[in-house]
């Protein structure tokens, strides 16, 4: 009888005469969105001990790639904008424990937005008992920021995320250079996917308004891309660290190549792609955490078939991040005494690349003629003049990403719009507040009363 009900219902509403053009639609929109979401990482690694340091962690992709990390047993600090004994946060950090059974997953205060409070956190951090990071994930600056329907200007916002960076990572790289040189440190920048909208133009952070929000996103986006190759010339350019010890009974022996990697410390970008809910939401002003139009919304909304056969899902777009976090660097590749003959050679993490779909991007940046025929050496001679008998680091120019010339006009730029965004942002009495507040939190740990959400 029920059988006699189903064939009934197909013979009446579905055209069996159609059967085949049907087939054939539903694999050809399987194998679009296949292809959409880009290439999945074929490498895994165990990350039980290692400690790693993210910002932008509660957005859609940083909590995809929280939920990934702490699976495979990191010790995760996350950055979060908001006070951490805020509701959002402590009940993400308590569903990630109980999840992902991992109980070293902590949420730190630290508004990236504001010079004060990352001055605040990264002083608590230096001056703490464990200071140890194996990674810096940036993944605060990847979501879009501007809209297709909006004219309001965000370049206040895209260069306080930028600069963010710039100062995390300055003030924490102390604490990456004296930590014991056998440990394998990566700092990973996430860009958004637009940065070749601007590679015919050397970023600035001034650019004119009457650009349109793909080129200023491409505009920053490139930026952090240049700043973080020219890091990586920077480390190279330090003191080579000895060579990690080989462990005992082992047969095998760790070698560096200084033309690959010098340093222990990687930087490298990743640019995961098109993201449906951290790139479009945002473009269509419909994100719902930041904001959005009922209008907006609801075209969003009627939207999500075709959005979600054509670009990627947080989960595809953390596959790049994930590659190049497991990737072995030059620094701990180990030769073999026996080697396969006609073996494909192992593929390690490239210094200061760009990543995009787990592979590396090759990017031509164009530098103006005034800078491509200016001396690096004596810009560097001046910028040493300060003091007698300061030694001057020798980077060298590899030609990538606009080469040393590019890099070393951008970081220079970084460094003087840091300068002007701390004097425009002096702490203000919330930040004073917190500052208080932290302090006594302190004090209730000193006597025995520990924070669960905080580690610091």
């Amino acid at each position: 009888m029920v059988l006699k009900i189903v064939e009934a219902f197909a013979s009446s509403f579905f055209l069996t005469q159609y059967t085949v053009h049907i087939v054939i639609g539903i694999v050809v929109i399987l194998t679009l969105h296949s292809i959409s979401q880009g290439r999945r990482t074929t490498r895994e690694r165990d990350l039980h001990g290692r400690t790693v340091l993210i910002t932008g962690g509660f957005t859609p992709l940083g909590l995809t790639i929280l939920q990934s990390l702490a699976q495979r047993g990191a010790h995760i600090i996350a950055l979060s904008s908001d006070p951490i004994d805020s509701s959002n946060v402590t009940i993400l950090i308590s569903l990630l424990r109980t999840t992902t059974s991992n109980e070293q997953i902590f949420a730190e205060g630290c508004d990236v937005t504001s010079p004060t409070s990352i001055h605040s956190f990264c002083t608590r951090f230096l001056t703490g008992q464990d200071q140890r990071i194996d990674a810096i994930i940036f993944a605060h600056e990847y979501r879009q920021i501007g809209s297709l329907f909006s004219r309001k200007d965000k370049e206040k916002e895209r260069n306080a995320g930028s600069l963010a960076t710039f100062l995390i990572t300055t003030l924490l790289l102390p604490a990456l250079l004296v930590a014991p040189v056998e440990r394998d440190i990566r700092i990973i920048n996430i860009v958004n996917p637009f940065y070749a909208a601007a590679a015919t133009l050397l970023p600035r952070f001034d650019p004119p308004k009457e650009r349109s929000v793909f080129l200023r996103e491409g505009i920053r986006s490139l930026r952090s891309i240049i700043v973080t190759r020219h890091l990586q010339r920077i480390l190279d350019a330090l003191p080579a660290a000895q060579l990690p010890k080989p462990e005992e009974g082992s047969a095998s022996v760790p070698v560096v190549n200084a033309k690959v990697q010098r340093s222990n410390i990687v930087a490298v970008s990743v640019c995961p792609g098109i993201s449906r809910v951290d790139t479009i939401s945002a473009l269509f002003n419909a994100d719902w955490t930041i904001r959005y139009t009922p209008f907006r919304i609801t075209l969003y909304v009627i939207l999500q078939p075709i959005l979600r056969i054509f670009f990627k899902s947080p989960e595809g777009a953390m596959q790049s991040v994930l590659h190049a976090l497991f990737l072995p660097t030059p620094f701990k590749v180990h030769v073999q005494p026996t080697q396969v003959p006609n073996a494909m050679p192992e593929e390690v993490l490239k210094p200061g690349a760009l990543y995009r779909e787990c592979a590396v991007v090759t990017l031509k940046v164009s530098v103006p003629e005034n800078l491509a025929l200016s001396d690096p050496k004596a810009s560097s001679s001046k910028k040493g003049k300060g003091k007698a008998g300061e030694e001057v680091l020798e980077i060298q120019d590899d030609g990538e990403y606009g080469g040393e010339v590019a890099g070393r006009f951008i970081w220079e730029s970084y460094e003087e719009a840091l300068k002007v965004w701390e004097k425009e942002n002096p702490a203000s009495e919330e930040d004073l507040r917190r500052e208080e507040e932290r302090k006594q939190k302190q004090e209730q740990e000193k006597a025995g009363v520990v924070d669960e959400v905080s580690p610091y």
